[in-house]
């Protein structure tokens, strides 16, 4: 059986079918990760998207069970070449046999490398997988509320014995909670647009997840509430975007994203560089920063914004993934930090 890549410029790569044997639309977007490919598709954020890996060989160690969620979130997968093999102590299945169980596709045989170079020449574009005599058409996953589809349902309280933490969950990695919890913080995590308000909290950590953040209105006017309460709030990627338009700020869509685990960023005022795992499309719109708002981190290679914090209030944020996974732990010390912002 056959398979194409189709990029809405008209541009086509001929490849194979290796996975769940379905054609799907989605964002086609580019991680420059050298593994981790088991945390990356299983990153809420990553919903609607096709993902391009980078990484010549990809699948060489299996499936171990490093999952940042209970399912595959990517809608499809691209690789260069996709071992049927492998060898890691932990691993239970190939990654064909899990795409394959999860239904998704995977095209293999395509010059990710050349691929790459016209998503960031052009920018990140749509796309389609289309496998056999199957099409579909284009379709723009950032024209709806991704963020509706990944968050959890249901409030969960994971007890513990320091302050309690809300987490607002618009399609949160399991190892921000797990961060949370390490530092025995009683972590209560609601739905998106549920009114954390009613909650009797200490803190607030507004999660990672996918597309537009201005589709998240309820999300920014909830925040909007909870920051007259001037209690310690914290935004993971996403979280930076929402609570950047809670203040007041505006966001835009990058040319092709950040997504991978080797971005520098610089924090300002110290000159300190930190390489840092990311996974987004957006950013803020440092030139719109209300007054008492700064920027806090900056992306060496473009300048665009990674981070914010409040000039006298316990408001900070971050455009990275501090707690990592996969990628460089050189920001984990910020969950210390916002437990001192509790104190």
């Amino acid at each position: 059986m056959k398979a194409n890549l189709i990029l809405e410029d008209g541009s086509r790569y001929a490849g194979h079918p290796l996975g769940f044997p379905k054609s799907v639309s989605g964002e086609v977007v580019f991680n420059t990760g050298m593994v981790g490919y088991t945390e990356a598709l299983t990153d809420p954020s990553y919903s609607g998207q096709i993902m391009v890996l980078t990484y010549p060989l990809v699948g060489n160690y299996g499936v171990p069970p490093a999952f940042e969620s209970g399912k595959i979130h990517a809608a499809g997968l691209v690789v260069a070449e996709l071992a049927t093999e492998y060898s890691h102590a932990d691993a239970q299945k190939s990654l064909p046999q899990w795409l394959h169980g999860e239904r998704i596709p995977c095209i293999t045989g395509i010059d990710t490398r050349a691929l790459t170079k016209r998503l960031r020449s052009r920018g990140c574009m749509l796309g389609k997988i289309v496998v056999g005599d199957e099409d579909v058409e284009f379709s723009d996953p950032n024209q709806r509320n991704l963020v509706a589809g990944v968050s959890r349902p249901e409030k969960e309280i994971f007890e513990g014995k320091g302050k309690t933490v809300v987490v607002v969950d618009c399609g949160a990695k399991g190892s921000i909670i797990e961060e949370l919890r390490a530092r025995g913080l009683r972590v209560i995590r609601v739905p998106w647009d549920y009114d954390f308000l009613e909650e009797d909290f200490d803190a607030l950590c507004v999660s990672n997840g996918p597309g537009d953040p201005t589709a998240c209105k309820a999300t920014i006017a909830n925040l909007e509430r909870a920051m007259r309460l001037e209690r310690p709030i914290m935004g993971i990627c996403l979280g930076n975007q929402l609570l950047a338009l809670a203040a007041g700020a505006q966001t835009y869509k990058l040319k092709f994203g950040h997504r991978g685990h080797n971005q520098p960023c610089v924090e300002q005022g110290t000159g300190r560089c930190f390489i840092t795992s990311q996974n987004h499309g957006y950013a803020v719109d440092e030139g719109t920063l209300p007054a008492g708002w700064h920027p806090w981190f900056r992306n060496a290679n473009d300048g665009s914004n990674e981070g914010l914090r409040h000039g006298s209030k316990p408001f900070l944020s971050v455009q990275f993934h501090p707690e990592a996974a996969p990628g460089p732990v050189d920001c984990n010390y910020l969950f210390d930090q916002f437990v001192e912002m509790m104190r």
